[in-house]
């Protein structure tokens, strides 16, 4: 395991309490600062003087990678630290790839099915990692002969319950004890039978410890769970989910359509935008740049006050994109009205809905 700047400064010279204590000669104020910045493999062990060898070699094996990295082009498999993603994070999100057999009937169309597919998830079109061919050559791909050839441990999976087993032994062995033979990354090819089974048996792998699904099949529904899921375990839980700032469309929307605000916080945008889409009334939604809080937290953290909606409002330009001058707010912030309406007197504040799923009913009844 990596170890913690109170591990580290502990064989300090201030931890030791000796004079060199806090000598500056690492580029660092304190003996603690410079631990600190080590624990986060944002300094050199290297510049302090005073830190004992067996330190030095503690340390840097805490920080060699447990798992080996894979590349193909711009995907990067394994490389991961941790056990647990609330440990630090995950690193490289689970690649999800499949094998398309070209000894098979209308092979050429699975693979015009695959690359047309894709799904939004945080405005971002994902799509599957790796189309890898059998028995046939195309430039564009990679062959199944030379997908072996990498430096993967790939498990033809069986049981259940014995690659659940061994893929949890295996990570173990790689992040607990750094052992060398462990150190592969592993892909499952999954078993081609019910779509359920595989898709329970996969979100599973995906959970722990995968770091490729390989499957034989291709079904979009399954694909868009698994993806959904992915985009869930492999974010960093030190940073707020959040999307671009910015004003987004629905159904088309002219000068006079509808205008809604909210932050930028991810699970506050789908809601609103989900709805907002789902209405067919064309409509704007304006994202203010929040840090990614969601409302309250923002008005409360004044990352969502006056100041910044009057500043989003001019650098959108929204006065002569957009005819419409009453914009609706969440219903949380009712109390913010006559102040946001004081300092954006080109517009007015309407108070909308507390939830999202009320944005319908809403809708029906305004009067603007």
């Amino acid at each position: 395991m990596e170890m913690t700047g109170l591990q580290i400064f502990k064989y300090t010279p201030a931890g030791q309490k000796k004079q060199e204590a806090n000598c500056k000669k690492c580029g660092y104020a304190t003996c603690m600062a410079y631990s600190l910045k080590l624990a986060k493999q944002q300094a050199d062990i290297s510049t302090c003087p005073y830190l004992p060898e067996d330190l030095k070699e503690k340390y840097l094996h805490s920080i060699k990678h447990s798992q080996k990295i894979v590349q193909i082009e711009n995907l990067k498999i394994g490389g991961e630290n941790v056990l647990y993603r609330h440990e630090k994070t995950f690193i490289n999100p689970t690649a999800i790839c499949v094998l398309v057999d070209c000894s098979k009937p209308h092979f050429s169309d699975l693979i015009r099915r695959i690359e047309n597919f894709g799904v939004n998830i945080l405005n971002k079109i994902v799509k599957v990692d790796l189309i890898i061919l059998k028995d046939g050559k195309d430039s564009k791909y990679l062959s199944y002969e030379d997908f072996l050839s990498l430096k993967l441990d790939v498990v033809d999976e069986k049981d259940f319950e014995e690659t659940k087993n061994y893929l949890i032994c295996k990570r173990k062995k790689a992040i607990l004890e750094k052992d060398e033979s462990s150190s592969d990354p592993v892909c499952v090819k999954i078993k081609n039978d019910d779509l359920f089974s595989q898709c329970a048996r996969a979100s599973y792998y995906l959970c722990k410890y995968a770091n490729v699904l390989l499957f034989e099949n291709f079904d979009e529904e399954m694909f868009s769970a698994l993806f959904a899921l992915r985009a869930n375990i492999f974010t960093d839980p030190q940073k707020t989910l959040q999307v671009d700032p910015g004003l987004y469309r629905f159904n088309n929307p002219d000068k006079n359509a509808i205008v809604f605000m909210t932050t930028n916080f991810a699970l506050t945008f789908f809601a609103v935008s989900n709805e907002l889409q789902n209405l067919n009334v064309p409509s704007y939604l304006i994202v203010l740049p929040s840090d990614g809080m969601s409302v309250l937290t923002a008005w409360s953290a004044e990352t969502f006050n006056a100041e910044i909606v009057s500043k989003t409002l001019k650098e959108l330009d929204i006065k002569n994109k957009i005819n419409t001058r009453k914009i609706i707010i969440p219903g949380l912030l009712g109390d913010a009205k006559e102040e946001l309406n004081m300092a954006c007197s080109d517009f007015e504040f309407i108070e909308g809905t507390r939830e999202a799923s009320e944005i319908g009913e809403f809708v029906k009844n305004l009067h603007l």
